[in-house]
């Protein structure tokens, strides 16, 4: 019985993970099972399973994307056993350290193999926060493949830099510069790694907080994008869905720069991530709340 293939998309916060899970699932034929923490900002239009351990929810053409509702390695064996996918695709939170999951495969899956690690980086962010937190340089040293990715907002003469300074940490991972992760998938795959990882050896502390905010309610557009632009520097990463009067739209927020996109929702949800936010948190759902459209 070939063992399943697993491969880790790891990466800040903010950095295009689900981008790229989005892209690979628009290009990749066959039987792909995507593993994500929460659906998310992937679409789900069609039915969902609750499994024990996990949510299921198919997508067409062989693919599904799952959820996690229990410990991972429990929650890989229940997608094997229902769905027996061809390959595997886990996107971790973007404060994970990928090692640690690394380890789980190797160790607590004998059914799978990890085919290889995949770590999204902003460039733009790597420009205006040249100074790594702990947990982005294990991201980057973990890495067989690195996306440095968004090169489309900064200048190519500052590429090289960047490049040197991920080879500094990771002397082995490819480096393919990509905007919006538009890459190949089959670059992704088939990098069979096999390599022998120490267990964790301490407590990872999260460095982050965050809340939420939902509602039913139609919000003005340009309150919004006010709203969005004066965010306070505290808040690294904001997502979701917001709804204004001509329709949904997905929210991506990251370091004080912001995006919408059309994107069916009927109701808006956000998650705000950042540190030291409790603080803030009822200024910022105060500020929210003004943008409301007055019936």
């Amino acid at each position: 019985m070939p063992r399943t293939p697993i491969t880790l998309i790891t990466g800040p916060l903010g950095s295009g993970k689900t981008t790229l899970l989005r892209h690979i699932l628009a290009l990749q034929p066959g039987k792909i099972a995507i593993v994500m923490n929460e659906f998310g900002e992937i679409a789900i239009d069609t039915k969902v399973i609750e499994g024990k351990n996990v949510r299921i929810a198919e997508l067409g053409g062989g693919c599904v994307c799952c959820s996690l509702l229990g410990e991972f390695e429990a929650a890989v064996n229940e997608i094997i056993e229902k769905i027996a996918p061809e390959r595997i695709v886990v996107e971790t939170t973007g404060l994970a350290e990928p090692e640690a999951l690394v380890f789980n495969i190797q160790e607590a899956l004998p059914q799978c193999r990890l085919d290889g690690v995949v770590s999204v980086i902003d460039a733009d962010m790597l420009i205006r926060f040249p100074e790594l937190g702990h947990t982005t340089r294990l991201q980057i040293e973990g890495a067989d493949i690195l996306l440095l990715n968004k090169i489309d907002l900064i200048e190519p003469e500052e590429t090289k830099p960047l490049e040197t300074k991920l080879r500094e940490i990771n002397p082995t991972a490819a480096i393919v510069r990509t905007e919006r992760c538009r890459i190949d998938p089959e670059l992704l795959f088939g990098i069979e790694r096999e390599r022998k990882i120490a267990g964790p050896g301490h407590q990872h502390q999260p460095e982050f907080e965050s809340f939420a905010f939902t509602s039913g309610k139609i919000f003005s557009r340009d309150c919004f994008e006010g709203f969005a632009n004066g965010l306070p520097a505290s808040i690294v990463r904001a997502k979701g869905f917001i709804r204004f009067a001509d329709g949904g739209q997905l929210f991506n927020f990251v370091a004080g720069r912001s995006e919408l996109e059309p994107f069916e929702s009927d109701r808006t949800e956000l998650v705000f991530i950042g540190k030291n936010i409790a603080a803030e948190k009822e200024m910022i759902l105060s500020a929210l709340g003004d943008c409301v459209v007055k019936t």
